[in-house]
């Protein structure tokens, strides 16, 4: 098994770690009924997607 030669130092890890931070979920609003949903996702609100009422939501 390898073993490193040199300690990696910090500035060198947290540059590597920088790209691992959780981002922000992209929103969108319902064409329908106007609630922000995530992309690529049926509203959980209205039940639409793409312009058409892909699930029945009971009141």
């Amino acid at each position: 098994m390898a073993i490193p030669k040199r300690r990696q130092s910090k500035s060198r890890s947290r540059k590597r770690r920088s790209h691992d931070a959780i981002k922000p979920l992209k929103l969108q609003y319902c064409a329908q009924c106007g609630q922000p949903t995530k992309s690529h996702v049926a509203c959980p609100t209205c039940g639409h997607y793409m312009g058409r009422t892909v699930v029945e939501i009971e009141d």
